[in-house]
């Protein structure tokens, strides 16, 4: 074989046959005197064995190995290799409720190597506005939670018109996609207090809602957990406070939260006692079944963000979180981006400089009250959100986070990649907005948006004032099956 680009990726290969030896041992692809004369060659291997040997590889030696010779293009296309590596890099509970999602006819026809490329190369979004039923449904707000569990829709709290700070409860199915309209259901519960600016974070069917400001203004840091039961198409939530030790953050709301796998929650920052903005990250530990919980706070980081409220905080996968944008401490609008990794035995905080993901002109522009979620492909949809002059946005991004713990070091003198790409939008677009609520369903290829601020009817002589929205809205990742 003659010197080539793609021959270097085949000592990646090689390696990683290393690692993977007990294939060797325990079932041998070739014969036991061909192996006493001299070393396998490669082409010796069987299918499988290549295929489970080329899951230990990233992504760019598997497409430079295909490049190798006919048998590796040809099994370099197949859907036995790219299915495990959709599942590998996607998730996969995530790829079986996206799979679930597909029209019978769209499951026959699936290239899961075409697939990948899509999702990997996302250009675009598909946006709808749904309708409500005949019946009741919730009122216009912002700085509400939403959240999606089990193929629910659960909204809590906010503010309104006329400065009330909420404390209803509302659920609307999904299911396996969604028409275009659909049924709100008030919830009658025992539910926390009325409030905006908290946070509501998703642990398997548990709701886990922290925080928040209250009808006077007072800053909060009660930890309530919302159980959710199913009897059928039914669904009802059972609100109580966590039993707690002692130790617990400072009240505050306009904070940011994201759970860190199944029993983990991290909160970070927000506005406390007096206006003032923080940096402080705690970990929530529960157990028990979910009936306790111990807070601890993350001490003796060298680096830490400065302080912010209004920002986000998604989790990306494994021990790592990503923090960005918010209103720092001299009310100036930000657009930083840090990593954040609980897996270390000292957690750590670091910025991710533009050395690493790009020119300022290649990231959205500094915001406060967007949403952040993350999608399908490790991808983190950026939305919406106000600026210092509180001229609010409806652009949408996407941070491309699935290499981001391969290259935490700052400074990096040449980018690996571009992470952030600004999407078109088809379909009705969401107007501008800030400070509404958004979460995805399970395969991460849909998007619900409800609510926030929007710009209010300004009459001659009259100074602009704030609209609470109502609507939902159904966002969709373009692709092409």
């Amino acid at each position: 074989m003659k010197p080539t680009a793609e021959t270097g990726h085949l000592d990646s290969f090689s390696i990683a046959i290393s690692k993977k030896g007990h294939l060797m041992a325990s079932n041998p692809p070739f014969s036991s005197s061909s192996s006493s004369r001299s070393p396998p060659s490669i082409a010796q291997l069987s299918n499988d064995h290549i295929i489970s040997v080329l899951l230990l590889l990233p992504i760019e030696s598997v497409l430079s190995f295909s490049m190798a010779c006919r048998r590796f293009r040809s099994l370099g296309s197949s859907d036995a290799l790219w299915e495990p590596i959709c599942r590998r890099e996607w998730g996969g509970r995530g790829v079986d409720a996206l799979v679930g999602s597909f029209s019978l006819q769209e499951r026959l026809r699936i290239s899961w190597k075409r697939l990948y490329a899509q999702v990997s190369h996302l250009s675009s979004l598909s946006c709808r506005r749904l309708s409500c039923k005949s019946g009741s449904f919730p009122t216009p707000r912002a700085s509400h939670s939403l959240a999606f569990v089990s193929d629910w829709l659960v909204l809590f709290g906010g503010g309104s018109e006329g400065g009330r700070h909420l404390n209803d409860t509302w659920i609307a199915y999904i299911g396996n996609g969604c028409n275009r309209a659909l049924s709100w259901q008030h919830i009658n519960s025992g539910v926390p207090s009325g409030r905006f600016g908290q946070t509501c974070t998703v642990l398997g069917n548990y709701l886990i809602l922290f925080g928040g400001i209250s009808d006077n203004g007072d800053r909060l840091n009660d930890t309530w957990i919302g159980e959710t039961f199913y009897e059928g198409q039914d669904m009802r939530i059972a609100w109580r406070l966590l039993n707690v030790n002692s130790v617990v953050p400072s009240p505050r709301g306009a904070h940011a939260a994201c759970c860190a796998a199944d029993h983990r929650m991290v909160v970070h920052g927000g506005i406390g006692l007096h206006g003032l903005r923080l940096n402080d990250t705690w970990i929530l530990n529960l157990s028990d079944d979910f009936k306790s919980g111990r807070w601890h706070q993350i001490n003796n980081v060298q680096s830490l963000p400065p302080p912010r409220s209004g920002h986000t905080l998604t989790w990306i996968g494994g021990t790592y979180m990503v923090l960005f944008g918010g209103r720092g401490s001299g009310y100036e609008v930000l657009n930083d981006v840090w990593l954040l990794d609980i897996g270390v035995n000292n957690p750590e905080w670091k910025e991710l400089k533009y050395e690493l993901y790009g020119l300022p002109s290649e990231m959205p522009l500094p915001r406060v009250g967007h949403s952040a979620t993350l999608v399908l492909g490790r991808k983190i949809l950026i939305y919406g959100g106000e600026d210092s002059q509180r001229h609010r946005k409806d652009d949408f991004w996407v941070l491309d986070v699935g290499a981001l713990p391969r290259f935490q070091t700052v400074g990096l003198k040449k980018s690996p990649r571009n992470f952030w790409k600004k999407l078109q939008v088809e379909g009705h677009h969401p107007s501008y907005r800030s400070f509404h609520g958004a979460c995805t369903d399970k395969s991460g290829r849909y998007v619900y948006i409800f609510g926030g601020m929007v710009d209010g009817i300004i009459q001659p002589a009259e100074p602009s004032r704030l609209s609470f929205n109502g609507e939902l809205y159904h966002i969709e990742l373009v692709l092409q099956l």
